[in-house]
C-alpha cells in the first residue's frame, strides 16, 4: 500500500492489483483444487500468519475471501479491519470475529481469552475445503447450527475432554447434541488421498486451542517436505515462486458438473 494523495481533505491509498481470491478461485475449480496447488497455497498462508504471528498480530478474519491470489499462484493474506497488534495472548477480544463457518469452537462457545490459534483453526477448515472443494462446516442457521456442524467431527466437549469448557458463557449441554471425534478422513475422504494430509489438519483443528499446531510449527510440518528447502531460505518479501520449479499445476477439470454446482450453491450461503 501506497499514499498516491494526501491533504486536507483527501486521503487516496493506492493498492497492488491482484487477480483473484481463493472464494472466486475454488468457485472457478470446483470439486477440489489439484493436491499440488493446495500445498503451494497452504504454505503461502502460513509463511504469511508466521510473519504476522511472530510480530504479536492477530488477523481474526481468515477466510478465502480474504486471501488474494495472483495470476502465477502468488497467495496475499488481505483485510486486516479486525487485526489486533500487541496484545498476544489477550483477555478482552470480543468474540464477535471471524466469518462463521471459520470461527474456532472456542470463539463460539462465547471465549475471549485466545490467540494466534484463532487464526489456525481458520487454518484448518480452507484446508480441508482446498482439497474438498466444499467448506468444512458449513453453518446456514446460527452459532448452535454451527457448534453442532464441527462437533459432530471433532465430537462434543464436555468437563472430560475439555478442562473449563462448562465455563465458557455460551456452553449450554442441554442444547448441544453429543457426537463422538471422528477421523478427519471420515468427514473429508480427501485427506487420506494425500500424503500426512490428514496428520496436519487434525493439529490445526483441534477443540481446544492450546493444542492447536501454530503456523511456524506447520511450515516445518511433513506434509511440506516434498517442497524444495530453498524456500524456507528466502526474505520475508521474496516469493516462493523464485524457487526452481515452483508453481501451480493445472487444476483438474474431471469433477461432474452436479458437484461443482453444489459446492458453488454451498459458497453462495457466506
Amino acid at each position: 500500500m501506497s499514499f498516491d494523495e494526501c491533504d486536507e481533505e483527501t486521503l487516496t491509498f493506492v493498492f497492488e492489483y491482484v487477480h483473484t481470491d481463493l472464494s472466486q478461485y475454488l468457485e472457478k475449480h470446483g470439486g477440489g483444487l489439484h493436491p499440488r496447488n493446495v500445498k503451494l497455497l497452504l504454505f503461502q498462508l502460513l509463511r504469511g500468519l508466521s510473519f504476522c504471528h511472530r510480530r504479536r498480530i492477530l488477523h481474526r478474519d481468515i477466510k478465502p475471501q480474504n486471501l488474494l491470489i495472483s495470476e502465477i499462484g502468488e497467495l496475499k493474506i488481505a483485510d486486516f479491519g479486525l487485526a489486533r497488534a500487541k496484545s498476544v495472548p489477550s483477555h478482552t477480544y470480543s468474540h464477535e470475529v471471524v466469518t462463521l463457518w471459520y470461527r474456532p469452537p472456542d470463539v463460539l462457545l462465547g471465549s475471549t481469552d485466545y490467540s494466534t490459534s484463532l487464526d489456525m483453526w481458520g487454518v484448518g477448515c480452507i484446508f480441508t475445503e482446498m482439497l474438498t472443494g466444499l467448506p468444512a462446516f458449513p453453518g446456514v442457521r446460527d452459532i448452535q447450527d454451527q457448534l453442532d456442524k464441527i462437533f459432530k467431527v471433532v465430537g462434543t466437549p464436555t468437563e472430560d475432554t475439555w478442562v473449563g469448557v462448562s465455563h465458557l458463557p455460551n456452553y449450554k449441554p442441554h442444547r448441544l447434541t453429543p457426537h463422538r471425534c471422528r477421523r478427519l478422513a471420515a468427514a473429508f475422504p480427501r485427506l487420506a488421498d494425500v500424503p500426512h494430509a490428514e496428520s496436519l489438519a487434525s493439529q490445526f483443528l483441534q477443540i481446544q486451542p492450546n493444542k492447536r499446531l501454530s503456523s511456524e510449527c506447520a511450515l516445518r510440518h511433513c506434509y511440506f517436505s516434498d517442497l524444495p528447502s530453498q524456500i524456507y531460505d528466502l526474505d520475508a518479501d521474496q516469493s516462493i515462486f523464485c524457487v526452481g520449479d515452483v508453481r501451480l499445476a493445472p487444476e483438474p477439470r474431471n469433477y461432474p458438473t452436479s458437484v461443482i454446482q453444489a459446492a458453488r450453491e454451498i459458497r453462495k450461503l457466506v
